[in-house]
């Protein structure tokens, strides 16, 4: 397989250890498809070329003596460091690269911020199927996972090879000639407070329901510990392949959230609301204007977010951290 960008990858097969070039590993599909020839074999990439992406305002919410401690700890390993020329952050131990030439150069994508500043990061880089890896620097972080205290230690394990790569799906928003996507979710809503809209949900051209809210979120897994969590839906598995769809504030008392396969088609039809226009948001982003009358159709982008991970990583130890649950658990 000859692409574009190199690198080593090491797995097992038989019990014997293997190492092989290739020219790219932005392309996950390419590891399945030798994962599943080699009868699911394991398989490392040992990552090299490394990017950096920092939170833009880096005064608020950095702490930049950190931030440089942890940057020499991975320049002082065997990688190469480089930060793309559009990045306003700059630091003496990374080389400066044009933004082609970064996309094509670095397999791995180190984040330094909160679960924004990686959202930011992918939106920027989805289209280049870079994997991204979070180092949370800022408040909640449920994908931002490596603390600044643990960052030496997981680092080194994932430059080891100790490390696993999830795929999260991306939900897309279409109507009239805007196309809209997000990792987290899509929110459309009436674009004024305590003001209902009304609009028509329908699932494979079935109507599902027509009634009056404030609006409603359509969220990934990814979404379902952010926007929606406060909003009251309920928290899904990242490894689940669906949707949760959630009516904001509903006028009916028996309206609640449900959830379905991501694959399935939806669709929103706006009616009217309290202005000539509704509006939607994808993942916290700047509303964008739509008319009433406008049909909205959901799906799921074919491209995906990979994200890198400890390889003891766990979503529940997360939820507990972050949500405070169970905060005086036994070791039994």
């Amino acid at each position: 397989i000859y692409l574009n960008r190199s690198f080593f990858m090491l797995f097992k097969l038989n019990s014997i250890n293997i190492i092989c070039t290739y020219k790219n590993f932005s392309s996950i599909e390419n590891i399945k498809l030798i994962n599943t020839f080699f009868n699911k074999s394991i398989i490392r990439p040992m990552f090299n070329e490394i990017g950096i992406f920092v939170k833009e305002l880096t005064s608020q919410g950095i702490d930049n003596n950190a931030l440089d401690s942890m940057i020499n700890f991975i320049s002082s390993k065997d990688v190469n460091l480089y930060i793309d020329e559009s990045s306003n952050y700059k630091n003496k131990k990374a080389i400066n690269l044009k933004h082609e030439e970064f996309v094509n150069k670095v397999d791995l994508l180190i984040v330094f911020g909160g679960d924004g500043t990686l959202l930011n990061s992918a939106r920027k880089y989805l289209k280049d199927q870079i994997p991204i890896l979070g180092v949370n620097m800022g408040n909640v972080g449920f994908l931002t996972d490596i603390s600044v205290d643990n960052f030496e230690i997981a680092i080194q394990g994932i430059l080891d090879g100790k490390f696993k790569i999830e795929e999260r799906n991306l939900v897309s928003a279409k109507f009239n000639e805007n196309h809209l996507y997000g990792l987290n979710e899509v929110a459309i809503h009436s674009g004024a407070y305590a003001q209902l809209m009304r609009y028509r949900l329908n699932v494979n051209d079935k109507v599902v329901y027509e009634q009056r809210s404030d609006g409603l979120i359509i969220a990934t897994p990814t979404g379902s510990t952010a926007y929606s969590l406060s909003a009251g839906g309920p928290i899904i598995h990242p490894s689940l392949d669906v949707w949760t769809i959630l009516p904001m504030l509903p006028q009916s008392l028996s309206s609640r959230p449900f959830v379905i396969s991501s694959d399935e088609r939806v669709e929103v039809e706006l009616f009217d609301g309290p202005s000539d226009i509704a509006k939607i948001c994808v993942d916290g982003q700047d509303d964008i204007d739509v008319p009433y009358g406008a049909k909205i159709t959901i799906s799921k982008m074919e491209k995906t977010l990979k994200l890198v991970h400890p390889e003891d990583n766990d979503f529940f130890e997360a939820c507990r951290e972050k949500l405070g649950w169970s905060l005086n658990i036994s070791n039994n």
